[in-house]
């Protein structure tokens, strides 16, 4: 199975909204997917927070040879170092939250 990471298109008429998926290249579009590893919303006004991303699950995936899109590449270049950070502190906080043994 080859898969590849690109965006599936959601939402309604003149207000589309993406899920990027890992999904099977032979795969339409919209069809079956993978897993679903982020959100794309560009209708959202600040440019920062269009893009959210599942960091750990991106890496997997491109670690075992799926190939990105190129629009998804561009996201994952420009939003990936802020998504690793934010997880980073939330499993630190959650590390920090509880008691040692």
């Amino acid at each position: 199975m080859a898969v590849c990471i690109r965006m599936k298109m959601m939402g309604r008429k003149h207000r589309h909204y993406f899920r990027i998926v890992a999904i099977d290249r032979r795969q339409p579009r919209d069809g079956r997917v993978v897993e679903e590893l982020g959100t794309y919303d560009p209708h959202i006004k600040s440019t920062d927070e269009r893009v959210t991303l599942k960091p750990a699950r991106i890496k997997y995936w491109l670690g075992v040879g799926a190939k990105p899109s190129e629009k998804c590449a561009v996201f994952f270049k420009k939003y990936m170092a802020k998504f690793e950070e934010q997880a980073a502190a939330a499993a630190a906080a959650t590390a920090a939250a509880a008691p040692p043994a």
